[in-house]
């Protein structure tokens, strides 16, 4: 009778385990356990393992190759830039920190990630001049002296204030004919600002000295660069809550007074785009106040979220796309159907856009969010690195 029992209990034990098997779990093609009557969200790390190409489920051009070259964990990378060795580094903005990815090997994977300075307020902006390390943290521009040989730090000066937080609390900045350019976001989606240094740009000395009002009326042009003429261009991103199709996000020329009294007008809060009257916006105010502003040199998409800015100078790239420009799309939230989310290859003739293609797509999929493409940088070879806050990767982008 004891075996009887016996028998019958493993019978049913055996029968659950096949029962949770087959409707529970299932083993992947690594062997991992995914579970199906609850699968957890897609993540784009799981298809793109670190040094391997990448095919799914970004969308890559014929030709080229895509790899993760270093994984941040739960650090969100965002400005790229490389040290005066070449070495890769990133800002970790949610984090609070600046991080270094060696790769001594040169192999495309980078052997580690090196924290560089903890303990910031929220990093954005960082990159080498002379002996320097600058990092725009969301209140302040700071400096450090940098031993480009131990990835150590010191001598912090600090080179002056911003205004900080609020609804755009990222801050840049770009050294641009030995001139330090500093962009500061406005503090809300659309308002008259109470602070001069919102919503704008801003030039000082190397040191800091000499801060000087650049450009204003840009919303926020988080990322911006120079082509070889030394014109400063510069990404923009519309107001939100006009419907899916209003404001355009905008690519501007930017052009300023190093003086400071003479600075050039993008429209914001009251204009965009062509210099068309935003009438949602205080309507009966300043009917006539675009006309003395700057257009924009192109219009994206509304509400795509152009970011990093790159001119292509590459052998990657064929020739008639060299002088063109590569631009990452972040993404929309204002939207009724989900926009940009990829990598865009814009066509330059004469220093006008004519035209805009998608490069590298697959960062949203059935309106699931994988990747939010950031920065865009290339290195003195001609690789291409790509920083994504959503997986917390930095690719790199390569030729077959």
């Amino acid at each position: 009778m004891k075996r009887l029992i016996v028998f019958v209990f493993l019978i049913l034990i055996t029968a659950a385990g096949v029962y949770v098997y087959f409707n529970y779990v299932r083993t992947g093609a690594l062997g991992e356990i995914v579970e199906i009557t609850a699968p957890t969200k897609k993540d784009i790390k799981n298809f793109l393992p670190q040094g391997a190409d990448l095919s799914y489920p970004l969308q890559i051009p014929s030709g080229f190759r895509m790899g993760v070259f270093a994984d941040l964990g739960s650090g969100k990378p965002r400005v790229l830039t490389f040290d005066p060795n070449g070495v890769l580094f990133a800002s970790a903005t949610n984090e609070g920190r600046v991080a270094a990815m060696p790769d001594k090997n040169n192999d495309g994977i980078a052997d580690g990630v090196i924290n560089v300075l903890t303990g910031l307020n929220k990093p954005h902006g960082i990159l080498f001049y002379g002996q320097h390390l600058y990092v725009a943290e969301t209140d302040k521009v700071v400096r450090y002296l940098y031993d480009k040989n131990n990835f150590k730090t010191s001598g912090r000066q600090e080179l002056f204030k911003l205004p900080a937080g609020a609804g755009h609390f990222t801050r840049t900045i770009k050294m641009i004919d030995n001139k330090l350019y500093t962009s500061i976001g406005s503090s809300c989606n659309v308002c008259a600002e109470k602070d001069e240094k919102r919503a704008s740009i801003y030039v000082s000395k190397a040191d800091g000295t000499n801060l000087k009002l650049f450009a204003k009326g840009l919303r926020n042009t988080v990322f911006f660069t120079a082509d070889s003429s030394g014109r400063i261009w510069g990404n923009d991103m519309g107001r939100d809550n006009l419907g899916d199709n209003l404001p355009p996000d905008e690519l501007n020329i930017i052009e300023g007074s190093l003086a400071g009294s003479e600075s050039s007008d993008y429209g914001w809060p009251y204009c965009y785009g062509q210099r068309v009257r935003d009438r949602a916006f205080m309507g009966s105010s300043e009917p006539n106040y675009c006309i003395n502003t700057k257009a924009s040199a192109f219009e994206y998409p509304a509400h795509v979220a152009p970011l990093g800015i790159a001119f292509i100078d590459s052998d990657l790239f064929a020739s008639g796309d060299q002088g063109g420009i590569l631009a990452a799309l972040h993404g929309s939230w204002n939207s009724s159907v989900p926009v940009g989310y990829k990598i865009v290859k814009l066509s330059v003739l004469g220093g006008r856009v004519v035209g805009m293609e998608d490069f590298i797509t697959g960062f949203i999929s059935n309106s699931e969010v994988l990747g939010r493409p950031v920065d865009l940088v290339f290195d003195s070879e001609g690789y291409l690195y790509i920083s994504d806050d959503k997986a917390g990767l930095v690719y790199v982008v390569s030729r077959n």
